[in-house]
């Protein structure tokens, strides 16, 4: 199939490169540590010039050998390569946004290739409290696409990571998010804190210590909060309930149970009923199985799992901004 689109997911530590046929078919995909903080330095020859900018350098060795073959191919990326730290800033939208707005608000930098990068803007939410994202509204969006003919104002999408989002959506807009920085704390806690001194990381998972990090945190224990059940996962270990491999898991299970409680009981709270919505999940297969996990336990019931859900926005959006073609998106 030929070739119409390379799709582009640029984060902090991390570059996806997809070459997409019509419909947003993979043809081809790369994965490269080049993400928008770890750029190469080495400087090279691109289109006839020495260059050491390290994002055209990271863009050449993502797709330039796609492009030598299509030099017309057009490209579009998402992620923290639009942030103030990136390639070229693309300003946040505000709530709610859908793939419309967003599709008509891309910055676009044109790289040395003489080939025009189109660049998603991020999601902000203003509020007391404001909340931003920056590449999960792309796959937000793409499971929407995936779920045009069902009904969605039911529906809470998750994106499990260092920053953990909880997005609302409704009629095909993105009108509602929250931020955990789960994943983030207990990096930190694991290799900066008192409570990695015992730890032993790297072994198999262990669901029961998992699940009763879960338990502690929905328990009456739970109730006088993180920073108090936080210390269980030293003193646990110092009585002998936890060994060093179970100790990871059990923190692991801890801070996710903390993170899910408090996301259902917004939730309840935020539509003045028991019950929870269903659930669909964004990310990696291996933590996305310890939400699902966690989840249950929780009360959420109704829990699957998204694919392709970055392609699938990606390609939605370069519909929408008219870099290809409507009718190829069948």
């Amino acid at each position: 199939m030929q070739a119409q689109l390379i799709a582009l997911d640029w984060g902090t530590t991390s570059l996806r490169a997809y070459k997409l046929a019509e419909g947003g078919q993979v043809l081809e995909q790369r994965s490269l540590a080049s993400g928008i903080m770890q750029l190469p330095k080495a400087p090279r020859i691109i289109n006839g010039r020495e260059c050491a900018d390290g994002f055209e350098l990271a863009f050449d060795e993502a797709c330039g050998d796609w492009l030598d073959a299509q030099p017309d191919l057009p490209v579009i990326a998402c992620g923290m390569v639009g942030s103030a730290q990136g390639w070229r800033e693309a300003t946040y939208r505000d709530t709610p946004a859908n793939v419309a707005n967003l599709g008509t608000s891309l910055q676009t930098v044109r790289s040395l290739r003489g080939v025009d990068v189109h660049i998603v803007p991020g999601v902000i939410q203003r509020s007391r409290l404001p909340n931003v994202m920056r590449g999960e509204e792309t796959q937000v969006l793409g499971v929407l696409q995936s779920l045009a003919h069902e009904a969605n104002t039911d529906l809470l999408i998750g994106l499990p990571g260092s920053h953990s989002k909880w997005v609302e959506v409704a009629d095909g807009c993105i009108v509602h998010f929250d931020t955990f920085m789960t994943g983030e704390v207990f990096a930190v806690l694991s290799e900066h804190s008192i409570l990695g001194r015992t730890q032993q990381r790297g072994g198999s998972f262990d669901g029961q210590a998992f699940d009763r990090g879960v338990q502690v945190a929905l328990s009456a224990d739970g109730d006088i909060g993180v920073l108090s059940t936080l210390f269980s996962a030293r003193t646990l270990g110092l009585t002998g309930e936890l060994n060093g491999a179970q100790q990871t898991d059990y923190l692991s299970g801890l801070l996710i149970g903390h993170e899910l409680s408090a996301l259902a009981n917004a939730q309840r709270q935020r539509r003045n009923s028991v019950h929870l919505p269903s659930i669909v999940l964004i990310g990696n297969a291996q933590l996305c199985g310890r939400y699902s996990r966690a989840l249950d336990a929780c009360g959420f019931t109704q829990v699957t799992l998204a694919e392709q859900a970055t392609e699938r926005g990606l390609w939605q959006l370069a519909v929408a901004a008219g870099l290809i073609a409507a009718n190829l998106s069948r």
